[in-house]
């Protein structure tokens, strides 16, 4: 068990409009810190007044990517309790990364206490009004002094966190994708299936080019063939085909989403026939223009499920269900939803109180 020390700002932020939340511009009182240094393994796990980090400009991170991170959520119960979503499963990709990046793993044990402390220490962030949650971003970076190509033997731990607002606050509003084919997300053997900076910063360019054109994000497709469906922006990527969901398969460069994962489990519950497997781009124009593409949406921790309306490669575009939110769509989306923010009930085991 971390023995974590608690310092106090001298006086705390005034809590924010609920109204006025915002993704990721406002951050709470604390942060969590721990070091790392080879030899002595993590030590000193702080909690300290949220401020900037002192680096020296050679350190490691700048100049040779080694970091990775996280994403998950705190929600406030109709009872004005404090739970989290699976965090157990953050804290096992978190070390499945750092593995993949040659970055010292944390605890899964040490990782939730971490979490739990940090969202303890900030409870009253956590907002009250519906759909809204705060959002907790751990992350783990190399922090030596040293240029040269090799792992570090320091690293910082931290944890911050965000208050936001209802990810649709007006309805959930079906999105427009575009099929990218020149530019690739990852490639089997590299960085594909973790969380780190890399590979979304090698997506911006693909997304800036798809905005220019009207759309909201761009699906993915493999790095060596050019045609397997990997990913549609930021998010996992799951369709209805003829009565069957399939969702690309997990070979090593594509995220393993836990909005995925609980998915794929409640359709499984519910007998809905499931799919993972490589999935051609032709396949679903296909499917298509046979009438049997259903419905098709992304998975992620911000939205849980973000529906596609609207899919286009080339000079084909196809409409998907009219345009609107499919009835299988809307039900993960209810179900997952109501499990988080503990208006339905859980018979998983998937939330974690903060007490």
């Amino acid at each position: 068990m971390l023995d974590i020390k608690v310092t106090h700002p001298a006086q705390g932020k005034p809590l924010p409009d609920p109204d006025t939340l915002v993704f990721g511009k406002l951050f709470t009182d604390h942060m969590f810190l721990m070091d790392y240094h080879a030899g002595q393994g993590w030590h000193d796990a702080r909690i300290v007044p949220y401020g900037p980090l002192s680096l020296e400009p050679s350190c490691m991170v700048l100049h040779y990517a080694q970091e990775v991170f996280e994403g998950l959520k705190a929600y406030r119960t109709p009872e004005g309790k404090v739970q989290l979503f699976r965090p157990l499963e953050n804290a096992r990709r978190l070390n499945s990364s750092c593995e993949r990046l040659c970055i010292p793993q944390i605890p899964e044990e040490d990782f939730l206490q971490a979490v739990k402390a940090l969202v303890h220490e900030d409870m009253s962030w956590v907002p009250h009004k519906k759909g809204t949650s705060l959002y907790i971003r751990p992350f783990i970076f190399a922090t030596d002094a040293s240029l040269g190509v090799h792992a570090s033997h320091s690293y910082l731990f931290a944890i911050i966190c965000s208050p936001v607002g209802a990810y649709y606050p007006e309805g959930i509003n079906p999105v427009k994708i575009y099929v990218e084919d020149a530019d690739v997300r990852a490639v089997r053997g590299g960085t594909g299936y973790t969380k780190c900076g890399g590979n979304y910063a090698a997506s911006i360019r693909a997304g800036e080019r798809a905005e220019e054109q009207g759309y909201s994000q761009v699906l993915w497709l493999d790095g060596v063939h050019r045609k397997y469906i990997e990913e549609v922006g930021a998010m996992n990527v799951l369709f209805k085909v003829n009565g069957t969901v399939i969702t690309p398969q997990l070979t090593g460069s594509v995220l393993p989403g836990i909005t995925r994962k609980s998915c794929l489990e409640l359709l499984r519950d519910w007998g809905v026939p499931v799919e993972e497997r490589l999935i051609t781009a032709q396949e679903l124009f296909d499917a298509a223009d046979a009438g049997q593409l259903e419905e098709a949406w992304g998975s992620g921790t911000a939205a849980v499920v973000s529906p596609i309306g609207e899919l286009a490669m080339g000079d084909k575009k196809v409409i998907i269900n009219h345009g609107q939110i499919g009835h299988l769509t809307q039900r993960l989306y209810d179900t997952l939803t109501g499990i988080q923010w503990g208006t339905e009930p859980d018979p998983y085991g998937w939330t974690v109180p903060v007490e």
